[in-house]
Order: structure tokens, then sequence, then C-alpha cells
């Protein structure tokens, strides 16, 4: 594809990212601390709503590989998921104060429900389009970087809300809303605009329920998906915790905070062609897992960094550098996996694998929000009192923001490390599938 096409198919992630970024790193904090939400209810309604896609993601993958239309497999879902994704983050981000747990289940499930359609179609869709092993790098690279600059862009909302105009921290929180609000459907025309889908490939099976069994047997199938819970968990308990480390432990109010997370995405999308590199010399797999040592180290030495801000400024971009490399290289794995599984099953499983690995992120996220909540209400540990904390909940929240994330990247990169699906093993499964697809066609 023309790097152009390319560009424009991966703008929707720009407002998928938007939307889901905050939800995990903004949200909490701010319906705790403005809203004054309790710290048990933000938790109960955030880990509630994982239990809601442990089996809403792969049934929409199961009828994603079922579906069959004149548009294609993936973009009728793609499509439909936008407006519901809009609703759900215009009552989140502009939520007012006396909203309790339910409100925010109720809008996360239809949030997540919107955002699911979207992103899964949307990362289903791309696997089609690229089918060799370096081009899914490509595309996915492109992917990532959009991504992030879809990240950076919501999190500049409230800086640039509260030092350009003054507002207050509620202010660029419903900024962030509106962004998402007016780029979701702009993007999704241009996605449409820039490519078609594929035709489905003749196979000699329909996808089933049980099959989402039988792909949990798959070795290749469960290192990816076991990376992907801990680098995502990883990056949503820093995500969780960001605020309430800066403000409470560092001192460092919530703006300069914010600063410092886009200076984290600014080092990710820096990173993200460096890892791309990386990954067509020495494979997919080793990439990821050197960057995941590289984000364990990074992230500890916050904790042995000194309260400096221009050294907190650093040390939040060379954190970022690795991050970049899980995302990129796991959805580039996953289409990978999609081929091995085909060749061997006679099946087209994309949307359902695609499904596990959007599931697990959302595992991952779980965990992260609702884990981390908890434990800082077992602890004591009050929002409102920021540095007047016990020490006790201080110290805990220091060593979950800075050991917790490093053990769960050195977890991916050792789980990753075994991953056996090479370039030249993906080149032999890809030439065997035309052999067969031109046998079925001819």
């Amino acid at each position: 594809m023309p790097l152009w096409r390319v560009l424009a198919f991966a703008t929707p992630t720009i407002p998928l990212a938007a939307m889901l970024m905050p939800v995990t790193a903004y949200l909490p904090n701010y319906y705790a601390q403005d809203l004054k939400v309790d710290l048990a209810e933000l938790a109960w309604a955030f880990m509630a709503v994982r239990f809601f896609d442990l089996w809403f993601d792969p049934a929409l993958g199961l009828l994603m590989d079922r579906t069959r239309s004149r548009w294609g497999r993936f973009r009728p879902w793609f499509v439909v998921g936008a407006p519901i994704a809009m609703l759900a983050t215009y009552m989140l981000f502009m939520a007012e104060a006396g909203i309790g747990g339910g409100y925010i289940l109720l809008w996360l499930v239809v949030g997540f429900s919107g955002q699911s359609m979207s992103q899964l179609g949307h990362m289903a869709w791309a696997a089609t389009v690229a089918p060799g092993y370096d081009e899914r790098s490509r595309i996915y690279g492109w992917w990532q970087a959009l991504t992030v600059g879809g990240m950076i862009a919501i999190l500049l909302m409230p800086p640039l809300v509260k030092f350009g105009f003054g507002g207050d921290f509620a202010t660029g929180i419903r900024a962030m809303g509106w962004f998402t609000i007016i780029a979701l459907p702009l993007t999704t025309l241009l996605a449409l605009f820039a490519t078609g889908e594929p035709p489905v490939k003749p196979h000699h099976e329909t996808p089933r329920l049980a099959h989402f069994v039988a792909m949990l047997r798959r070795g290749s199938v469960l290192r990816v998906l076991a990376a992907d819970i801990c680098w995502g968990t990883a990056l949503s308990v820093s995500g969780t915790l960001l605020f309430f480390f800066f403000d409470a432990v560092r001192g460092i109010e919530r703006g300069m905070a914010g600063l410092m997370l886009i200076v984290f995405f600014v080092g990710a999308l820096a990173g993200a062609p460096i890892w791309r590199i990386v990954a067509r010399r020495l494979g997919k797999h080793r990439a990821m897992a050197i960057a995941g040592v590289c984000w364990a180290i990074m992230q500890v030495s916050v904790f042995v960094a000194p309260n400096v801000l221009w050294i907190g400024f650093l040390t939040m971009f060379l954190a970022g550098l690795p991050y970049a490399s899980g995302p990129i290289m796991l959805k580039a794995m996953m289409a990978d996996v999609a081929d091995e599984e085909r060749l061997e099953s006679g099946a087209d499983r994309t949307g359902l694998l695609f499904s596990l690995l959007t599931g697990s992120i959302k595992i991952g996220s779980m965990l992260a929000v609702g884990g981390s909540l908890f434990l800082l209400k077992e602890v004591g540990f009050v929002a409102e009192l920021s540095g007047a904390n016990s020490p006790k909940a201080l110290l805990t929240l220091q060593l979950m923001f800075c050991f917790g994330p490093a053990a769960l990247a050195l977890a991916a990169a050792w789980l990753i490390h075994g991953y056996r699906l090479d370039a030249a093993a993906h080149a032999d499964i890809r030439r065997q599938l035309d052999a067969r697809d031109d046998a079925a066609t001819g």
C-alpha cells in the first residue's frame, strides 16, 4: 500500500486511542478527586466491566468471522461501533457530580462495546490488507505511531486548557471527550476511502464457538496473549497510578504530571521506527523481548531518580522509548498466527484471534485499575489528602507505580522470547496458503 493510504487507513486509531487512554489514566483520578466518587465504587465499576468484555470480545470475533456481506467481514462492524462509542464518550467525559458506580459501569459497558466493534474490526481488517511478514510490521508500525499521536493529542487537552486558557481540570476532561466525538466519524470515513477489504479467502470449515477453546491450546496463541496481558497491564498500572504518584509522592500538580505523561508517549512515538528496524533484523519476538527489558530498567529508575523536574521529564521520555514495541509486534504476530491457524485448520479465524488480543488488553486494564485502586483503599490512601497520606500508603503507591510495571514488562519479555513463528516459518506458511487458495479458486 502507498504510504498515504496506510496513513489514511490508520487514522481511526487516533480517536480510538484518545477514547481509551483517558478512561484508565484520567477518569479514575477525576472521578475520585473532583466528582468525589468512592475508590471502592470506582474499583468495582472498572473491574465489573471487564467481566462483560471477557465474553463480549470473543463472541464479537466469532460473529465477524461468520459475517458475509457485500462490504466485507470487518468493515460493517468497524462502522457500527463508531456512533456507540461516541455516545458513551459523551456520557463518561461530561459526567457531573453525584454519579456512582452504577452510572460509570453502564456507560463503560456501552463505551467498550462500541470501541471493541470499531477497534477489532479495524485490527482484523488490517491483517487482511497486509498479508506479508514485514508488511504487517510496517502497517502496525504506522498504526501504533498514529495511536501514540492520538494519545498525545488527547493528553494535551487538560494542560492546554489549564496553561493556555486558564480552565480547570474538569474543562480539560470535557475537551478530551469532544476531541474523540468529533474525530471518530471523520477518521472512519478516511479509512473507508483509503482501502477496501479483500475478498474472503476460501476455507473448508465455518468458524464455530468450539474453535475458541481449540485455539487456546495452541502455544503461539497463548504466548502472544499472555505477553499482551502483561504488557497491557504494565501500561495500565502506570497510567492509573501516575497522577496519584506525582501528586502525592513527588508533589507535582496534575497539569504538570499530564505534560510528563505526554512526554512518555512522545518517547513511544520516537521509539516506534526503532523497533520496526530491530524486528526486521532480529525478528518481532526478539525486538519485543529486548524492549521489555529496557522498559523495566527505565521504570525502576523512576524510583531512584531525584525529584527534579527536568530529570522527571527525561526519565519519562526514556521509559516511553521501548513501550511502542509491544503493541506493534503483538498485533503483527497475531496476524501471522492467524495464517498458521488457517493453514492447519482450514478455517479463517482472524476475527476470533484478534478478539482474544483485544480481550487480553482489557483483562490487563481490569487488573490494573481495579486491583490498584482496591490496594490503595486497603492501605488507607485518600486521593484528596495528597501528600498528607500515611507513610505506609505513600510507600505502597510508590512501589506499585515503579516496580509493578517493571515486573510485568520483564514477564512479557520472558514469555515472548520462546515464540517460534519467525519470518522464514511465516513465508513457508504463506506459500502453502497461496497454493491452496489458488487450487480452490482455480
